[in-house]
C-alpha cells in the first residue's frame, strides 16, 4: 500500500524499482548523446534570455532530475525551450530597463510564478488543458516564435544591434542594418554553419551544434580573435550555483503573474504534445495531471538553482528516442554530465563566440517551422487554417506576449463556439428499425408523428435560447411535411449536469408544444432528470414532460400509433414490420 501510494506521487521510482539490467546500455548512450546536444542548446537559450551562459547549464540539471522522478513519460527530456525562453525576453527585458541583476531576479521569479501555475493546474485535475490550445493554434504559435527568435539573431550573426523591438519595424530597417554588417563576425557565422552541415554530412548521429561551436571558440582561443571585435559570451561563473532571495518593486513581480500563466499554458500543452506522440511510438499512456505537477516542480527546481523556465524539448526528446533510451535514468545521467560541466568545466565556454550561438538558435528553431502543415490545414479544415494563420500573425505583428494571449482566447473562442453552436441531428429509423441521424443518404426516415432530435453539446445558460430554436425550426419543418403529436429529445449528450436556464427552456417547450397538441418526452439519464425536476419543482409525467430510460423505450409511448400507421401495405412490404419488431428487441 505505502509503495503503491509512493509510485503514485513519484512514477519514475517505479521504473527505477523495476529496472531491468539489459536496458542500461541503451539508456547509458542516450544520455551521452543528450547532454552533448543540450550543452550548446542551454548555453544559446540562456543568451536568448539574456542571462550567464551558466545559467543555461542550472536550467538543466535539477529540472531533469525531477522530472525522472515525477514526470510519466519514459522519453521526454525537460530543458530550456526556444518557445520559453523568448516568451521570458519578451516580458522581463522591459521591466529590467538594462539592469542585469534585476533582469536575473525576475527570470527566476517568472519562472516560480510559471512553476506554482503548473502545480494548481494539477491539484484541480486541469491535465485536459493539454486540449485547450488546439494543434492549429500551437502550430501557428510555433512559427511566430521561431520566425521571431531567426531575426532577432541576425544582429549578433551580422554583427550589429537592434535599435526597435518589434518584428516589422526590424525588418523595415534591414537595408540600413544590413549596411553595418560586421565581416569577421560574419565569417564567424559562416564558418560555424559550414562545420555544422559538414558534421551532420559526415556523422549524422554526432552533436553537430556542439562540434561547430567548439570549433569557434577554439579558433577565437587560438587566435586571440576578440581582437577583430568578434563578440564572445565572456566570462562564465560556474561553480554550484547559491540560492539567492531576489529583491525588488513588488509592484514589478504583479507584472509577471499573468505572463507566467500564460508560459504554464503553453509549456505544458508544447509539452504533452511531445510527450505524447513518443508514449504513444512506445506503447505506453502519461497522465497528464501528473504531468503538469511535474513541469510545476520542474520549473521551482530551476528557479531554485539559479535557472529560467523549462518546458519538454522536442529535439533532444527525439535524440533520445532515437538512440534507444528506454527509461528516465537518461534524464538522470545526462543531467550529471551536465552538471560536471557546470561546476568544473565553464572556463572555456568564455570564448564561445556570440555569432556561433546564433547561428545555434537559428538552426534549432528553424526546425520549429512548418508552413507546410499549416498549407495543408487549407485543404483539411478550413477553419483550423485560418486559427493557425491569426494566430502565426499575431505573433509576428503584435509581439510573442500579445500573441500567446490571442492564441489563448483563441482557444476559449473556438471552445465557446463549438458548445454554443454545436451540431444537431433529426433521428429516424432505418430498415431495420435502428435509430440513426436522417441526412441525404436516405438510409433513416422519420417515424410517423414522432420527431426525434439531439443536441451534441452539454446544454447551459449561452446556449439554451439556441437549442430551443434549433429544435422549433427543424420540428416546423418535419410538421409541415407530416403531422407530428410527439417530440423526443435525446438527453444523453446535452443533459450533463443542472442549469436552471435551461429548465427553464424546457418548460417553454413543452408549454409550446402542448398548446398545439403535441408532448414532450426526455430519453436518457431517467434517474438524474427525475431529480433535477424534484429540485426544480417541474412537473414530469402525463401532466408535464415525460421522461424515459432511452429511446427506444419514448418510442414505445407511440407503439399504437406506429402500429397503426407502420403497417405493411403489400405481403413483400415487411418493412414497417420489422421496425416494430426491432424497437421491442431493443428494449
Amino acid at each position: 500500500m505505502i509503495l503503491s501510494r509512493l509510485y503514485a506521487f513519484m512514477p519514475g521510482l517505479e521504473t527505477f524499482a523495476r529496472y531491468e539490467r539489459s536496458w542500461l546500455k541503451d539508456d547509458v548512450t542516450a544520455a551521452l548523446s543528450v547532454a552533448a546536444v543540450a550543452l550548446p542548446v542551454a548555453i544559446a537559450y540562456a543568451q536568448l534570455t539574456g542571462v550567464n551562459a551558466a545559467v543555461g547549464l542550472y536550467s538543466c540539471v535539477l529540472p531533469m532530475l525531477v522530472y525522472a522522478l515525477f514526470g510519466t513519460s519514459r522519453q521526454l527530456i525537460v530543458g530550456p525551450d526556444a518557445a520559453t525562453c523568448a516568451v521570458i525576453a519578451a516580458v522581463v527585458t522591459p521591466l529590467a530597463a538594462g539592469d542585469n541583476l534585476m533582469h536575473w531576479q525576475l527570470v527566476m521569479t517568472m519562472t516560480v510564478m510559471t512553476g506554482f501555475w503548473c502545480l494548481i493546474a494539477s491539484r484541480f485535475k486541469l491535465g485536459v488543458l493539454a486540449d485547450f490550445l488546439s494543434k492549429p493554434i500551437l502550430m501557428g504559435l510555433l512559427n511566430g516564435v521561431a520566425i521571431t527568435i531567426i531575426v532577432g539573431q541576425f544582429s549578433k550573426i551580422f554583427g550589429f544591434t537592434f535599435d526597435e523591438k518589434y518584428l516589422l519595424e526590424r525588418l523595415g530597417g534591414a537595408p540600413s542594418y544590413l549596411s553595418q554588417t560586421h565581416v569577421p563576425t560574419l565569417l564567424m557565422a559562416v564558418l560555424t554553419v559550414i562545420v555544422y552541415f559538414v558534421m551532420k554530412r559526415i556523422k549524422p548521429t554526432w552533436p553537430a551544434s556542439m562540434f561547430a561551436i567548439a570549433v569557434g571558440a577554439l579558433l577565437v582561443w587560438v587566435f586571440k580573435l576578440t581582437q577583430y571585435d568578434i563578440a564572445v559570451i565572456g566570462s562564465v561563473t560556474g561553480g554550484l550555483p547559491s540560492f539567492q532571495t531576489p529583491a525588488f518593486n513588488i509592484g514589478i513581480a504583479r507584472e509577471l503573474v499573468m505572463p507566467a500563466l500564460n508560459l504554464a499554458m503553453v509549456s505544458f500543452v508544447s509539452m504533452m504534445l511531445t510527450a505524447r506522440s513518443f508514449a504513444a511510438k512506445n506503447g505506453y499512456d502519461i497522465d497528464a495531471d501528473k504531468e503538469f505537477k511535474a513541469l510545476g516542480l520542474a520549473n521551482i527546481a530551476s528557479a531554485l538553482s539559479q535557472g529560467f523556465a523549462v518546458s519538454g524539448a522536442d529535439s533532444r526528446t527525439a535524440v533520445n528516442d532515437a538512440n534507444g533510451g528506454k527509461t528516465q535514468l537518461v534524464s538522470v545521467i545526462a543531467a550529471v554530465l551536465i552538471a560536471i560541466v557546470a561546476i568544473f568545466l565553464t572556463a572555456p565556454l568564455e570564448y564561445i563566440p556570440s555569432a556561433a550561438l546564433g547561428v545555434v538558435l537559428v538552426i534549432a528553431s528553424i526546425h520549429l517551422i512548418d508552413f507546410k502543415a499549416i498549407w495543408v490545414l487549407r485543404l483539411r479544415d478550413r477553419q483550423a487554417f485560418y486559427l493557425a494563420l491569426t494566430t502565426l500573425f499575431a505573433v509576428l505583428f503584435i509581439g510573442v506576449i500579445p500573441g500567446i494571449t490571442l492564441a489563448v482566447l483563441l482557444g476559449l473562442f473556438q471552445f465557446l463556439r463549438t458548445v454554443m453552436r454545436p451540431t444537431d441531428q433529426v433521428l429516424g429509423l432505418d430498415a431495420k428499425g435502428i435509430i440513426r441521424s436522417i441526412d441525404g443518404s436516405d438510409k433513416a426516415t422519420a417515424v410517423p408523428g414522432v420527431f426525434i432530435y439531439r443536441f451534441n453539446s452539454p446544454l447551459t445558460y449561452f446556449n439554451s435560447t439556441y437549442f430551443k430554436r434549433r429544435l422549433l425550426e427543424r420540428f416546423a419543418r418535419q410538421n409541415q411535411l407530416e403531422p407530428v403529436d410527439c417530440v423526443i429529445i435525446d438527453a444523453v449528450p446535452c443533459f450533463t449536469h443542472l442549469d436552471l436556464s435551461v429548465m427553464a427552456m424546457l418548460t417553454d417547450i413543452e408549454v409550446l408544444l402542448r398548446k398545439r397538441g403535441v408532448s414532450l418526452v426526455l430519453a436518457g439519464r431517467k434517474r438524474q432528470l427525475i431529480s433535477w425536476f424534484e429540485q426544480t419543482d417541474m412537473v414530469s409525467g402525463d401532466e408535464g414532460i415525460t421522461i424515459r430510460s432511452d429511446l427506444y423505450l419514448a418510442l414505445r409511448l407511440h407503439q399504437s400509433h406506429l402500429a397503426a400507421t407502420l403497417q405493411p401495405t403489400t405481403n413483400e412490404d415487411n418493412t414497417a414490420d420489422n421496425q416494430s419488431v426491432l424497437i421491442h428487441s431493443q428494449i
